[in-house]
Formats: C-alpha cells, structure tokens, sequence
C-alpha cells in the first residue's frame, strides 16, 4: 500500500521573505500569514497548501535555463485572463522574462524578483 500523503506546504529559499511574500502576495491576492518576519513568511492558500519563503544567508539566484546554479524547483500558475495581460502585469510587480520560452503560446516562464523560474499557465476550457 502507498503513503498516503498530502502536499500541505512549498517553502522557496530567498534573501528576504517579506519582500518576496509581497510580490506573491500581489500576484496571487492570497493573505500573507499573520506570523510572517523577516526570516520566514507565508501566504495562505485556500486549498490548505502554504507557500512558505525563508530567508538564506548568501542565496544565489537560479538562472534559468542554465544549471550552473539549479532552479531546484518551479511553480505553475494557472490563469483565467489573457497571458499576454497577466505577464505584463507581473513585469510591473518585479518579474522578469528569460529570453529562453520552450511552451510556445501556451505557456509563459517569468522569474519572482529573486530568480525563481515559474510558469503561468492558459487555463484549459
């Protein structure tokens, strides 16, 4: 029989948790998590899955698509609006976009403010 296990949080290493909880928090509209500080915050997920951001000392941003320093892992978002509308406005919050685009028109890959790779996603009809 397998463990049955339920994902309940995603933890993204970061050189400053508040900041980087806002910009999630900005581009999702989730709450940030009345016990976040400046070495852990959090943002609340309706589905009971918790993004977490801790602070390291002498983090190194991934670069996608290199793997000289590893993304480690990356997130995908789906959205309802236009991608090219919701990409711009992530661009405003402080993402960037690698020149590298494998998804085509389907699917864009935006960087939050500190390097990590994540997807946002056309949702599907």
């Amino acid at each position: 029989m397998p463990v049955q296990m339920k994902l309940s949080a995603i933890t993204l290493d970061c050189p400053d948790p508040l900041a980087l909880a806002a910009f999630y928090q900005k581009a999702t509209g989730l709450e940030l998590h009345p016990k976040s500080n400046a070495d852990f915050a959090g943002l609340d997920c309706e589905d009971e899955v918790f993004i977490g951001f801790q602070r390291v000392d002498g983090y190194r941003a991934p670069r996608w698509p290199e793997q000289n320093v590893p993304q480690q892992l990356h997130m995908c978002f789906k959205v309802e609006q236009d991608l090219d509308q919701v990409e711009a406005q992530l661009l405003e919050l402080g993402a960037g976009k690698p020149d590298h685009q494998p998804h085509g028109a389907r699917a864009r890959v935006l960087t939050d403010p500190v390097g990590h790779p994540f997807c946002i996603v056309e949702k599907a009809d």
